[in-house]
């Protein structure tokens, strides 16, 4: 069954490190070149410099430094804490999104407490743990599901703030969390990568402490858990086949079905299961991935890309039986929002 912890939190001092606006980021994997460089220009302390460093040595000496120089602090009791995320969705609605931050104890898949989705794949994962090396932090959270309820606390948030129009709060928690968590089963909605690397290192590693990490469990009974499309540009098309061409427009077409837009028109895909395991039948090339399906015409339409698969979002159901089948999905199927905000709190090991 799970293991679930408090831990000691590394927090940002903004009395010297600067206002936390300056300092957080989304996640690693969801930052492209430029974005990069825009959030390592807001601080010499952002937390881009530790999570898409130049040098992994050079993130260890940082982590390092800014410990011993005050700009990060280490607090004095564990807490779990407890995270609220408000925000406007690519469907236009306003929601709020909770979960709990705690420790979690690393479990190999094998034991079926902890289940992927998504295959990964070999070159994020050495990244990762070559940082993990030498920062000896989880320096981002991963995401989890529990197929449960969760209560936060009705007090007023210790941190707040906003990061590409999400309202952060997070809350430092007194007690323990909900006692069937004990028993929990927990399904990654988003830090394949970053889990399968923790395993690794703590199979090279074998401490104690290297079996732990950071988490944010996120319950699946609240209206404020959403899963978006994943929709898929691709520079380059191997095939047409089983593809039907329609009459109405590719946003029409995908209220009903799966979408495949080239030249200009809007191709009906068969039904599946899965949207997105329809899509390698095509053989698509130099793929890039949009939750905004506009962005993914205007690609076409403009010449940059050959086509566009339009898909639809599965539900959490959907992922979590093919999760509880063993099998995984196409990378990509799933674009759960808000991403978790990188650089709020980090996991010393």
């Amino acid at each position: 069954m799970a293991t679930v912890k408090p831990f000691r939190a590394v927090r940002y001092d903004e009395p010297k490190a600067g206002p936390l606006e300056s300092l957080v980021a989304p996640p690693y994997d969801v930052l492209g070149p430029a974005e990069r460089e825009a959030y390592l220009a807001r601080s010499p302390y952002n937390v881009v410099h530790l999570t898409l460093p130049d040098d992994y040595e050079r993130a260890g000496r940082l982590w390092r430094e800014w410990l011993d120089a005050g700009v990060l602090v280490l607090e004095e009791a564990p807490s779990f804490w407890w995270l609220s995320q408000t925000y406007e969705g690519p469907d236009g609605v306003v929601r709020t999104r909770e979960g709990l931050v705690c420790s979690l104890r690393l479990e190999p898949y094998e034991s079926r407490v902890v289940l992927p989705h998504e295959r990964t794949h070999a070159g994020p994962k050495e990244g990762r743990l070559k940082l993990l090396r030498a920062v000896r932090a989880e320096v981002e959270p991963i995401f989890l599901l529990y197929d449960g309820a969760l209560e936060g606390p009705s007090r007023s948030p210790d941190i707040e703030v906003e990061l590409e129009g999400v309202r952060n709060r997070l809350t430092r928690l007194d007690g323990e969390p909900a006692p069937e968590l004990a028993a929990a089963h927990f399904l990654i909605a988003d830090g394949h990568h970053r889990y399968e690397t923790a395993l690794a290192f703590h199979r090279e590693d074998g401490s104690e402490e290297s079996g732990w990490l950071l988490a944010v469990v996120v319950a699946t009974e609240q209206e404020g858990l959403t899963i978006f499309p994943t929709h898929r540009i691709a520079g380059r098309l191997g095939g047409m086949d089983s593809a039907e061409p329609a009459d109405e427009s590719a946003l029409e077409l995908l209220q009903r079905a799966p979408v495949l837009y080239r030249n200009g028109r809007a191709y009906r895909l068969p039904e599946a299961e899965l949207d997105a395991a329809l899509v390698e039948r095509f053989e698509p090339r130099d793929v890039t991935y949009t939750p905004d399906a506009q962005e993914a015409i205007a690609a076409v339409d403009s010449g940059r890309a050959e086509a566009a698969f339009l898909l639809r979002a599965p539900t959490v159901d959907q992922v979590r039986a093919v999760a509880e089948r063993g099998e995984t999905m196409p990378q990509k199927s799933t674009y759960f929002y808000p991403k978790l905000p990188s650089g709020l709190l980090f996991h010393p090991l």
